[in-house]
């Protein structure tokens, strides 16, 4: 399916784009947080234009990547939006992510300046130097930090950097399906483009026209609320309302202030679990959006039943933002469960064999992308860019799926075993990996399966060595000092051998159907 859209004015910087659609009046309020803090449109501006200059003082090479890991505040995204208007390049990480994970991305990434939370200022800044990094910053959720103390001195004022569409502007790491991440490269051009195709197809309502407001309560560091969220309310000029960190009964006690809510199934999940959900609640909201991973059609459902609304659901990754929506209007069509609706405006996808063959509406295959919001390779990784893009430039998803006869796209499974657990992507490979250098493993295997609170969660399957012995409960332990915790198994068998076919594979699937019901709910 194909769907055609203007991006004449995607040629520019991403952070001037933004600015430009502040509302008029910049003493409004732009974020109003959990803790009862305000800031205005203007307070954006002066500090982000501050903060900016600081990293021009810093005199970095062209292209320096600042690598950011801290905890959610709205001085973070700030640092975000500062990012862009300086011209560098934004690497968030995980805050969940551990010493070897960020020895890692920053040995790869080799940022210029590093920006961490104040308490894990002496490993982050151990690891940073090591790897050459010039600069590391601190930054608190209580405006606390070094950055900030610099950036007061800093004037507020600053002319954006102009930037093309096909400059650099973020890089994030994705799980690695060989136990290494990869660096997903994206441009300036992308992510505006996916930002002005959103505003239209969601029918964002500006001031003028009654105007939204957003409850922010996803995280900051990928895509979903880093771009989808952040850069929603931004290229409208619409008010958030800004929780640091998920809270079912905070979400209910603003929702009457609020039109949009943007969450991950497991938040859906959580809301749902709360009484006081019901129609009156919700009675102002306009719109409630899910992605990050499958929603269940039981929540789908049950949400309809609560709260009269039907959930929005989308598609997209790391290397493309957005791609496919189901539709806002009625008059496009109905909101499928179990489906991701259309592909947006501008973006070309479809469905293949493995041979590269075209299938028919109904059949399963390889979901392959192309468009303005695809990504612009993995970072110094060329061969790897190269293989996954087809000869006429479509993105090999990794995802399988199909399009019905209406043109809806269904995600039917993932290829390499991937995990989606909590929104967040497990890529079983680089949990293996950690698991096969432990004392007496053999080999292990690690599978998804459902989990009513997370939609997904990873089970450990593990072998020992000849003559050796291991425990499943301190292998959870040892990574969990190791790994983010989102990565960690949930459960963990020790087992004499791993089933294999004829050519000695391992049968994931058949451990999957074994543990299949480990979580259910009683």
């Amino acid at each position: 399916m194909t769907t055609k859209a203007n991006f004449d004015n995607s040629d520019r910087n991403l952070f001037s784009a933004l600015r430009d659609a502040f509302p008029a009046d910049l003493d409004s309020i732009a974020i109003e947080t959990g803790d009862g803090l305000f800031f205005s449109w203007r307070d954006l501006d002066r500090a982000t234009a501050m903060l900016a200059n600081l990293l021009g003082k810093l005199d970095l090479p062209v292209g320096s990547r600042i690598a950011v890991q801290v905890d959610k505040s709205v001085e973070a995204a700030m640092l975000y939006l500062a990012t862009l208007r300086a011209g560098y390049v934004f690497l968030p990480l995980n805050t969940a992510y551990r010493n070897a994970e960020v020895e890692y991305f920053i040995g790869n990434a080799e940022p210029a300046v590093v920006v961490c939370s104040p308490r894990n200022f002496g490993w982050v800044s151990k690891i940073a130097f090591k790897a050459d990094t010039r600069y590391v910053f601190t930054l608190g959720d209580d405006r606390s930090g070094s950055l900030l103390e610099r950036a007061a001195h800093c004037s507020d004022r600053h002319d954006a950097v102009p930037m093309g569409r096909d400059d650099l502007a973020a890089i994030l790491y994705t799980s690695g399906t060989t136990g290494r991440s990869k660096g997903a490269m994206l441009t300036h051009g992308n992510l505006l483009s996916n930002a002005l195709v959103l505003k239209d197809y969601w029918g964002w309502r500006t001031p003028q026209q009654g105007g939204d407001v957003l409850i922010h309560a996803l995280p900051i560091f990928h895509v979903h609320g880093l771009f989808v969220a952040l850069h929603g309310a931004l290229i409208n000029g619409s008010k958030m309302l800004w929780l640091d960190r998920f809270d079912a009964r905070k979400v209910l006690e603003i929702m009457p202030g609020a039109t949009v809510f943007m969450g991950v199934p497991t938040l859906y999940v959580r809301l749902l679990a709360e009484a006081g959900l019901n129609p009156d609640v919700a009675r102002n909201m306009r719109l409630f959006i899910s992605g990050s991973a499958p929603l269940l059609i039981e929540t789908f459902t049950q949400w309809q039943q609560r709260t009269g609304h039907t959930i929005l659901e989308r598609y997209g990754m790391s290397e493309t933002a957005m791609l496919t929506s189901s539709p806002y209007l009625a008059a496009d069509g109905e909101r499928r469960g179990a489906t991701v609706g259309f592909p947006l405006p501008g973006v070309d996808l479809r469905v293949q064999d493995d041979e590269g063959h075209a299938l028919a509406a109904g059949e399963i295959g390889g979901i392959q992308v192309r468009g303005p919001n695809v990504f612009k390779g993995y970072w110094r990784m060329p061969q790897k860019t190269k293989e996954e893009f087809t000869a006429d430039g479509y993105f090999k998803t990794g995802d399988v799926g199909k399009i019905d006869p209406d043109g809806y796209v269904t995600i039917v499974g993932r290829s390499k075993d991937l995990i989606i657990s909590g929104g967040y992507n497990v890529y079983p490979a680089e949990v293996e990996s950690y698991i096969n250098e432990m004392a007496g493993v053999a080999e292990s295997a690690v599978v998804g399966v459902p989990h009513p609170d997370f939609g997904e969660v990873g089970v450990a399957v593990v072998t020992a060595k000849v003559g050796e012995t291991i425990d499943a409960e301190k292998i959870v332990a040892e990574l969990k000092r190791g790994l983010a915790n989102f990565k960690v198994p949930k459960r963990c068998f020790v087992v004499d051998e791993l089933p294999r076919n004829a050519m000695g594979k391992v049968q994931k699937n058949l451990l999957r159907e074994q543990h299949a019901g480990l979580f259910a709910r009683a």
